[in-house]
């Protein structure tokens, strides 16, 4: 990471060498000091084209004009070199405040210039109202600014200018283009999810045979469904990701499935608090789900709904307002889902409890049964410590068989006994332990044993 942040601030400060040139000569030929016919547009910006920097690939890559790179430098100066904007606080004698032209807001607790729309109109275009008028199409919802969640104007009051918003660049790009990796966002009430991961692998999976061949599929798109979009020029026919419903009994491997998913193919995958996204006021909801799926976008995550029941379930009967109202819910979460361009994984006890305008627009729908009796002597034989010893009257081919366990409860089952072995400062896990943890799980799943 030292060597890729080291590159961008070589580049950037190349860059902000070139910003210099271009506001002083927009200054000097807006006031008349400098006799000369010449534009600003004549200050060549620097050649990026040898350097393996982020910023660098990423002009390279989209074809970045001159203007495109004035808009993201001018969102990026008050982050990095907020004292080059300080000129523009000069002040019109003639009127005794700031210069109209320049545009630019003073922050809440930024000291600096922040510069709007209108600031970059004034750098770019100068009186020329043609190449004003050019300015607002980068702001347009089809730009790649836009389109890519870089970089947008703040909105403005009703009735004033567009323009005089400020040029907010986006937290990820921001990080980006200063340190040359992926910000890994925090749980907040913006970003309201956690990364999940495990160290196990495929290996100690136990899951029926069919089963692993639905996870494949996804492991297929994560890493050749761009080259299917891009390459096989499918990205007119079909959707930018991939969405599935994994279904089946507590702790028989859903959230262990998506964490391999994420390690096997590289992706980071984000557990979403459902509690802190559901909420009883109108309109909250959409509100807080379209936080998330717009600082996924273009993220290569994969997002898992646990418990999805809460936000997917089925549509209720409409009967008064606030149903009409959770049915609107789900016709915006489904057009979010569907626009999302990365992966996103639901997870259910029950198929049923899913509404089935979500089911029909899932690529996949995965069963995630109990495991049978082989399955659960796979798991037990794998699940204890390799320093713990198994007392001689334990028979795990006849616990396997007797005790229809899912994987998790057969966890809970080893932490137990394993941790009452440690509290007789031991190695040995007695079968008694062994009956009673499975005691205690039945019990809490109103079983008996």
């Amino acid at each position: 990471m030292a060597n890729a942040l080291t590159d961008n601030a070589q580049d950037l400060e190349c860059e902000l060498n070139w910003f210099a040139a271009v506001l002083d000569r927009r200054l000097k030929l807006y006031f008349g000091t400098e006799n000369t016919e010449n534009s600003v547009g004549e200050i060549t910006p620097p050649d990026l084209s040898q350097s393996n920097s982020y910023y660098a690939q990423f002009i390279k890559q989209h074809q970045l004009s001159s203007t495109e790179r004035l808009v993201i430098l001018l969102a990026l100066i008050p982050h990095i070199r907020p004292q080059l904007l300080d000129i523009l606080w000069i002040k019109n004698e003639a009127t005794e405040r700031g210069f109209t032209e320049f545009g630019g807001l003073q922050g809440a607790t930024h000291g600096g210039f922040i510069p709007t729309g209108e600031t970059l109109a004034f750098l770019v275009a100068g009186d020329d109202l043609a190449s004003r008028l050019q300015i607002m199409r980068l702001f347009a919802g089809d730009h790649l600014f836009a389109r890519n969640n870089i970089l947008y104007l703040a909105p403005v009051a009703l009735g004033e200018p567009l323009l005089s918003g400020a040029i907010i660049i986006s937290r990820e790009y921001l990080y980006r283009f200063t340190t040359g990796s992926d910000r890994k966002p925090n749980f907040n009430s913006e970003f309201p999810a956690r990364p999940i991961e495990t160290q196990l692998s495929w290996e100690q999976l136990v899951l029926p045979f069919a089963t692993l061949e639905q996870l494949d599929e996804i492991k297929h798109w994560i890493l050749h469904g761009q080259q299917l979009l891009q390459d096989w020029e499918m990205a007119q026919k079909l959707r930018p990701g991939f969405t599935s419903l994994f279904y089946g009994p507590p702790g028989t491997g859903k959230t262990f499935s998506a964490c391999l998913l994420g390690k096997h193919c590289g992706c980071d995958v984000y557990k979403i608090d459902l509690s802190t996204i559901v909420s009883k006021y109108i309109g909250e909801t959409e509100k807080n789900l379209a936080k998330i799926f717009d600082l996924a976008e273009h993220k290569h995550w994969i997002l898992f709904f646990d418990e999805a029941d809460a936000l997917f379930g089925k549509r209720t009967k409409v009967d008064d307002s606030h149903d009409r109202y959770a049915n609107q819910e789900i016709s915006f979460l489904l057009q979010r889902i569907e626009d999302f361009n990365g992966v996103t994984i639901l997870a259910s006890n029950l198929k049923a409890n899913i509404d089935d305008a979500f089911i029909r627009r899932f690529q996949s729908v995965i069963y995630f049964p109990m495991p049978k009796a082989n399955e659960r002597l796979r798991i037990w034989k794998n699940a204890f410590s390799p320093k713990a010893i198994l007392a001689e009257q334990i028979d795990l081919d006849r616990i396997a068989e007797k005790y229809e366990l899912s994987g998790g409860t057969i966890m809970n089952v080893v932490r137990y006994s394993s941790l009452k072995a440690l509290s007789r400062n031991e190695n040995i896990i007695w079968l008694e332990d062994v009956e009673e943890g499975i005691r205690r799980e039945f019990l809490k799943e109103g079983r008996t044993v």
